[in-house]
């Protein structure tokens, strides 16, 4: 299809550069012919010019006569020498006619006697070029032999010359000559010629030039277009195409296949590690090798493209099931995998795919959306690497960022506005005494339309938004509001999960600390929770704000503890009262005994730090007394209460205190 396109272009542009051709060569006939028009015009204008030079010699030959007669009545004997001054001019065929007016513009002689017997008389009107002469013009024009008296004779020079009887005074008369036109015309005809000649090959030149010019230039801006054109759709470095190609191929491929199509981005793993040890160049080096192999282990109907930095993309045709497309995919990370030389040292590089199939995976199963599944291919090689999975298909379920979402981040601030949100709380219980010393405010949302909606809807959403700094104003405004009414007695303390958005705020410390005066509840009565994954997002602001919030006697709790990546010396440094283990080592102990011997260090851990330990997750009895036995201060779970509504928390409180309590047989 590729080559069909360029060669219909390239016939296009032959007839294209045909038209300019021969629109350009038009004005230059036109040019030549108003140039030839122009010499025809000076042709003649020098005809003139030579006769009247001419005349101007016979006439100065007839001057010493008719200056010294009266051309009133000029006697025989003038007439004679008139007559033969005039034979002499014609024989030398300068000189057809000559006639001569006297100084009253009436004609008393003329050169051929035939002539003569039609001539004007005395009572002739006097002709305009007479008149002019006589005032010392000198007067040239083309005319015809008899032309007055109706004749058609050959073309002559009709020239007046004035008589004067000294060059000072005026003119006593005048002389009419007629001198023949056709050795002028010859004469002008050949300079003409000559010119035309010069003319036509010097426009002819110049054509030939413009085109020989408009051949290089056409041929340097169709190298150029090519070039840039090739360039619009591939990628400089790797020659591969490039997201703008990948996306119009992927496209055609999905229309054009008929079974299945598989849609993939790989990434290659610890990239950034190969540019900062090595160099960018080096970086380069071996993607361009990494590229030359993918594009030999492809097969000819498959599309492989270099979407960007070191990610590909794949297309995968003609896959009758998701076991056909992962096996091509994984032998392409096996293509990748293998060692390679970049720099002069061996490499051995890794890549994450994600995929997702056609027409299984897209929206319309009829019609294709090539950028939902480019979408959904990039989501699954995220999880792919998250996971270190290597190869993953979509999931939706691993879609953060659906429409759903989206749409309720445009009604979440009316949402707040409109009161729609609600805080349940689950207590938190003292293991050994079976007091509630704590519950943990977890927002709801009360949409009008979708119903309860749990944090797991919005939250991740509005966390890359300002959306989530409003609604932690919220959830701690409404919390402190409840503590009084949950506990009137003062002691029991409130739990807030806060974003890492939030914590990175300058001015978070001065806002809670201004919202616990307002709410007149004491610092030490409210708990932020915080992942490990938050405390590390900026470090060094982080630790100034908990520590001015701790100083307050506000208190700080690590949630989730043990599936972050919080450094124990960085732990040791912050201002922390609790950690939280995460729940997915207290559901498994049972079945788990590396899990229950993970939970075990973790509360030893956290003892020997000073700090007080919590267990989420708790949902059978026999957990609950693992943890008793481990010394785990407190717990949190299914098995003591669920999140309930403000309403229902009072009974739920009273609940988890007796089971709290009850001791359980071994």
């Amino acid at each position: 299809m590729v080559h069909k396109a360029d060669g219909t272009s390239e016939l296009a542009g032959r007839r294209l550069f045909a038209v300019y051709a021969t629109a350009s060569l038009l004005p230059i006939v036109a040019l030549g012919a108003v140039l030839s028009w122009l010499l025809g015009v000076q042709a003649d204008r020098n005809g003139l010019i030579e006769a009247r030079h001419q005349a101007g010699i016979a006439a100065v030959a007839m001057s010493p006569l008719l200056a010294t007669a009266d051309l009133h009545d000029l006697t025989p004997v003038q007439r004679l020498i008139l007559g033969r001054t005039a034979d002499f001019a014609a024989a030398q065929s300068q000189v057809l006619r000559v006639s001569v007016y006297s100084p009253d513009g009436h004609r008393v002689f003329q050169s051929d006697e035939p002539a003569m017997k039609h001539s004007s008389t005395e009572s002739d009107e006097v002709s305009d070029e007479v008149k002019r002469a006589l005032r010392g013009e000198v007067l040239a024009q083309l005319s015809h032999m008899d032309a007055d008296a109706g004749g058609g004779g050959p073309r002559v020079v009709e020239v007046y010359q004035p008589v004067r009887a000294t060059p000072a005074s005026g003119p006593v008369g005048v002389v009419e000559l007629y001198l023949p036109y056709e050795p002028i015309a010859a004469h002008a005809a050949e300079d003409r010629r000559t010119i035309t000649r010069v003319l036509v090959g010097g426009l002819a030149a110049l054509w030939l030039v413009l085109i020989a010019i408009s051949i290089s230039v056409t041929r340097r801006l169709r190298r150029q277009v090519r070039a840039t054109t090739y360039l619009a759709a591939h990628d400089p470095l790797t020659s591969l195409p490039n997201r703008m190609s990948f996306r119009q191929q992927a496209a055609c491929d999905l229309a054009e296949s008929p079974s299945g199509t598989a849609v993939a981005v790989m990434d290659l793993d610890r990239f950034r590690e190969v540019n900062d040890a090595l160099g960018h160049r080096n970086g380069d080096e071996l993607l361009e090798k990494l590229a030359v192999r993918l594009r030999a282990a492809v097969r000819p109907d498959d599309t492989v493209a270099r979407l960007g930095g070191n990610e590909f993309g794949l297309v995968i045709r003609d896959v009758a099931c998701p076991a056909e497309a992962e096996e091509t995919l994984q032998r392409l990370r096996a293509v990748v995998s293998e060692g390679i030389v970049v720099g002069g040292l061996p490499l051995t590089v890794e890549a994450s795919v994600g995929y997702a199939l056609h027409p299984a995976d897209s929206p319309d199963a009829h019609s294709p959306d090539t950028d939902a599944l480019l979408r959904f291919a990039d989501i699954a090689m995220s999880t792919a690497k998250r996971r270190r999975l290597g190869l993953a298909r979509y999931d939706e379920a691993d879609n953060p960022h659906d429409g759903t979402a989206l749409t309720l981040m445009g009604e979440l601030q009316r949402a707040v506005a409109d009161d729609e949100l609600v805080l349940h709380y689950q207590p938190k219980v003292h293991i050994s005494t079976g007091r509630v010393e704590a519950v943990e405010a977890l927002v709801r949302w009360q949409h009008p339309e979708r119903g309860l909606l749990f944090p797991d809807a919005f939250i991740p959403a509005a966390e890359q938004t300002e959306l989530m700094e409003l609604l932690t104003t919220w959830v701690i405004g409404r919390s402190l509001d409840d503590l009084g009414r949950i506990d009137p007695s003062g002691t029991m303390r409130v739990a807030v999960n806060v974003s890492a958005r939030s914590l990175a705020r300058p001015d978070f410390a001065a806002t809670l600390l201004a919202l616990l005066a307002g709410h007149e509840v004491a610092p030490d009565r409210i708990v932020l929770e915080m992942t490990e994954t938050a405390l590390l997002i900026d470090p060094e602001r982080v630790a100034d704000a908990l520590g001015e919030l701790s100083r307050a006697g506000v208190r700080i709790s690590i949630d989730d503890f043990g599936a972050g990546q919080t450094s124990l010396g960085y732990l040791a440094t912050l201002p922390v009262d609790e950690v939280k283990i995460d729940k997915s080592f207290v559901l498994d102990m049972a079945l788990n005994p590396r899990n229950a011997a993970i939970v075990r260090s973790v509360v030893e851990l956290a003892h020997s730090l000073g700090f007080t330990t919590t267990a989420e997750g708790v949902e059978t009895a026999d957990a609950l007394s693992d943890l008793r036995s481990m010394g785990c201060d407190a717990a949190q779970g299914y098995l003591l209460s669920r999140p309930v509504s403000l309403a229902r928390l009072p009974s739920s409180l009273g609940e988890a205190a007796r089971l709290a309590a009850i001791p359980v047989p071994r």
